[in-house]
Protein backbone atom coordinates (compact mmCIF):
# COMPACT_ATOMS: atom_id res chain seq x y z
CA UNK A 1 0.00 0.00 0.00
CA UNK A 2 1.85 3.24 -0.99
CA UNK A 3 0.74 7.10 -1.34
CA UNK A 4 -2.82 6.21 0.49
CA UNK A 5 -4.20 8.68 2.74
CA UNK A 6 -6.82 7.87 5.46
CA UNK A 7 -8.97 9.91 8.17
CA UNK A 8 -10.39 8.31 11.67
CA UNK A 9 -13.37 9.95 13.73
CA UNK A 10 -13.56 10.51 17.13
CA UNK A 11 -16.49 8.82 19.21
CA UNK A 12 -17.24 8.49 22.67
CA UNK A 13 -18.83 6.22 25.22
CA UNK A 14 -20.29 7.73 28.12
CA UNK A 15 -18.72 6.88 31.94
CA UNK A 16 -21.74 5.54 34.13
CA UNK A 17 -22.91 5.71 37.58
CA UNK A 18 -20.88 2.95 38.82
CA UNK A 19 -17.89 4.92 38.29
CA UNK A 20 -16.89 3.40 34.27
CA UNK A 21 -14.59 5.80 32.66
CA UNK A 22 -15.23 7.39 29.54
CA UNK A 23 -13.20 5.93 26.55
CA UNK A 24 -12.38 7.64 23.34
CA UNK A 25 -11.72 6.17 20.40
CA UNK A 26 -11.00 6.89 16.83
CA UNK A 27 -12.43 5.13 13.99
CA UNK A 28 -12.04 4.81 9.86
CA UNK A 29 -11.66 2.74 6.80
CA UNK A 30 -7.76 2.40 5.51
CA UNK A 31 -7.75 1.07 2.32
CA UNK A 32 -7.71 -2.48 1.54
CA UNK A 33 -7.19 -3.12 5.88
CA UNK A 34 -10.59 -2.25 6.55
CA UNK A 35 -11.91 -0.61 9.96
CA UNK A 36 -9.05 0.90 12.05
CA UNK A 37 -9.36 1.82 15.74
CA UNK A 38 -7.46 4.23 18.85
CA UNK A 39 -8.90 3.68 21.75
CA UNK A 40 -8.23 5.70 25.13
CA UNK A 41 -8.04 4.57 27.14
CA UNK A 42 -7.84 0.91 26.51
CA UNK A 43 -8.54 -0.38 29.49
CA UNK A 44 -8.18 -3.97 28.85
CA UNK A 45 -4.12 -2.86 28.34
CA UNK A 46 -4.01 -2.34 31.96
CA UNK A 47 -4.87 -4.40 34.85
CA UNK A 48 -7.50 -3.12 37.20
CA UNK A 49 -4.85 -3.27 40.41
CA UNK A 50 -2.38 -0.92 38.16
CA UNK A 51 -5.04 1.47 36.72
CA UNK A 52 -4.47 4.46 39.28
CA UNK A 53 -0.86 4.48 38.21
CA UNK A 54 -1.16 3.73 34.42
CA UNK A 55 -2.96 4.38 31.39
CA UNK A 56 -2.94 2.52 28.20
CA UNK A 57 -3.52 3.29 24.14
CA UNK A 58 -4.16 0.73 21.39
CA UNK A 59 -4.57 0.16 18.41
CA UNK A 60 -7.31 -2.42 16.52
CA UNK A 61 -8.69 -3.24 13.02
CA UNK A 62 -9.74 -6.16 10.59
CA UNK A 63 -6.64 -6.45 9.06
CA UNK A 64 -4.28 -4.86 11.47
CA UNK A 65 -2.29 -6.28 14.56
CA UNK A 66 -3.01 -5.10 17.74
CA UNK A 67 -0.24 -2.52 19.08
CA UNK A 68 -0.60 -1.16 22.91
CA UNK A 69 0.96 0.83 25.09
CA UNK A 70 0.77 1.53 28.06
CA UNK A 71 2.80 4.18 30.99
CA UNK A 72 1.74 6.77 33.71
CA UNK A 73 -0.64 9.15 32.48
CA UNK A 74 -0.10 12.65 31.48
CA UNK A 75 -1.76 15.17 30.07
CA UNK A 76 -4.71 12.28 29.52
CA UNK A 77 -2.67 10.03 27.55
CA UNK A 78 0.86 7.34 28.34
CA UNK A 79 3.51 9.65 28.55
CA UNK A 80 6.75 8.64 26.67
CA UNK A 81 8.88 8.00 29.90
CA UNK A 82 8.42 4.56 31.58
CA UNK A 83 6.04 3.23 28.67
CA UNK A 84 5.75 -0.37 27.63
CA UNK A 85 5.21 -1.10 23.69
CA UNK A 86 3.51 -4.51 22.49
CA UNK A 87 2.99 -4.56 18.87
CA UNK A 88 1.75 -7.86 17.33
CA UNK A 89 2.10 -10.08 20.58
CA UNK A 90 5.78 -9.38 20.66
CA UNK A 91 7.24 -6.89 23.09
CA UNK A 92 9.24 -3.70 21.47
CA UNK A 93 11.78 -1.46 22.52
CA UNK A 94 11.08 2.60 22.47
CA UNK A 95 14.42 5.11 23.20
CA UNK A 96 15.30 8.27 22.87
CA UNK A 97 17.61 11.04 23.81
CA UNK A 98 15.67 14.16 26.03
CA UNK A 99 19.03 16.02 25.99
CA UNK A 100 19.03 16.56 22.12
CA UNK A 101 18.19 19.76 21.25
CA UNK A 102 16.42 19.82 17.60
CA UNK A 103 13.00 17.46 17.08
CA UNK A 104 15.38 14.68 14.92
CA UNK A 105 17.55 14.58 18.16
CA UNK A 106 14.43 13.95 20.29
CA UNK A 107 12.89 11.49 17.67
CA UNK A 108 11.76 7.64 19.61
CA UNK A 109 13.85 5.33 18.22
CA UNK A 110 11.55 2.16 17.81
CA UNK A 111 12.21 -1.41 17.56
CA UNK A 112 9.74 -3.93 17.40
CA UNK A 113 9.27 -7.27 15.11
CA UNK A 114 12.40 -6.78 13.59
CA UNK A 115 12.13 -3.49 12.31
CA UNK A 116 13.88 0.07 13.34
CA UNK A 117 11.26 3.32 13.38
CA UNK A 118 11.94 6.56 13.95
CA UNK A 119 9.05 8.63 15.21
CA UNK A 120 9.18 12.67 15.27
CA UNK A 121 7.43 15.71 15.73
CA UNK A 122 7.55 17.38 11.75
CA UNK A 123 5.39 21.01 11.45
CA UNK A 124 4.70 21.52 14.82
CA UNK A 125 2.81 19.08 18.14
CA UNK A 126 -0.10 17.70 15.97
CA UNK A 127 1.78 16.52 12.78
CA UNK A 128 4.34 13.60 13.35
CA UNK A 129 5.85 11.08 11.49
CA UNK A 130 6.87 7.58 11.40
CA UNK A 131 9.73 6.27 9.03
CA UNK A 132 11.68 3.17 8.53
CA UNK A 133 14.02 2.30 5.22
CA UNK A 134 11.34 2.93 2.53
CA UNK A 135 8.46 3.81 4.38
CA UNK A 136 6.88 6.95 5.98
CA UNK A 137 3.76 7.56 7.80
CA UNK A 138 2.75 11.62 8.22
CA UNK A 139 0.01 11.61 10.69
CA UNK A 140 -2.23 14.87 11.76
CA UNK A 141 -4.46 15.55 14.24
CA UNK A 142 -7.13 18.22 14.03
CA UNK A 143 -6.25 19.77 17.48
CA UNK A 144 -3.79 19.11 20.14
CA UNK A 145 -5.97 17.20 23.14
CA UNK A 146 -9.17 15.12 21.85
CA UNK A 147 -9.07 16.09 18.30
CA UNK A 148 -12.01 15.50 16.18
CA UNK A 149 -10.26 13.80 13.41
CA UNK A 150 -6.77 12.22 13.02
CA UNK A 151 -5.50 11.43 9.38
CA UNK A 152 -2.45 9.83 8.12
CA UNK A 153 -0.76 9.88 4.67
CA UNK A 154 0.79 6.60 3.76
CA UNK A 155 3.97 6.85 1.10
CA UNK A 156 6.10 3.91 0.30
CA UNK A 157 5.58 0.24 0.61
CA UNK A 158 3.23 0.92 3.95
CA UNK A 159 2.43 -2.51 5.36
CA UNK A 160 -0.27 -2.97 8.48
CA UNK A 161 2.39 -2.74 11.23
CA UNK A 162 3.89 0.47 9.88
CA UNK A 163 -0.09 1.92 9.87
CA UNK A 164 -0.72 0.57 13.54
CA UNK A 165 2.62 1.91 14.95
CA UNK A 166 2.08 5.16 13.70
CA UNK A 167 -1.58 5.72 15.11
CA UNK A 168 -0.96 3.66 18.14
CA UNK A 169 1.36 6.77 18.83
CA UNK A 170 -1.23 9.49 18.21
CA UNK A 171 -2.83 8.14 21.80
CA UNK A 172 0.80 8.88 23.49
CA UNK A 173 2.25 11.98 24.93
CA UNK A 174 4.49 13.07 22.82
CA UNK A 175 4.68 16.83 23.45
CA UNK A 176 7.84 16.78 24.43
CA UNK A 177 9.36 15.89 21.38
CA UNK A 178 10.22 19.08 21.04
CA UNK A 179 12.46 20.73 22.71
CA UNK A 180 9.91 23.81 22.99
CA UNK A 181 7.22 21.40 24.29
CA UNK A 182 9.51 19.48 26.48
CA UNK A 183 10.35 22.96 28.49
CA UNK A 184 6.54 23.77 28.66
CA UNK A 185 5.42 20.31 29.55
CA UNK A 186 8.28 20.34 32.41
CA UNK A 187 6.82 21.84 35.30
CA UNK A 188 3.35 19.56 35.03
CA UNK A 189 5.42 16.25 34.50
CA UNK A 190 7.51 17.41 37.74
CA UNK A 191 4.55 18.27 40.07
CA UNK A 192 2.73 15.29 38.47
CA UNK A 193 5.61 12.89 39.67
CA UNK A 194 5.83 14.40 43.31
CA UNK A 195 2.06 13.25 43.40
CA UNK A 196 3.42 9.84 43.58
CA UNK A 197 4.69 10.90 46.99
CA UNK A 198 1.77 12.65 48.87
Amino acid sequence: MSDYSFELRRFESPGDERGRRRVAYWNGEVGRLGSVELLLPALEVVPVADRSSYMGTMVTGDSVPISSYKAPPYGGKPRIRQGALIVAGQHAVVSRSSWRWSKAGRALWIWAVGREYRYRETVNKRHHALERHGVQVLMARSSWKNPDTISGEMHGSVDSVDLSLAILFEGVYTRNLSLRGAIISTPGRFLDSLGAFW
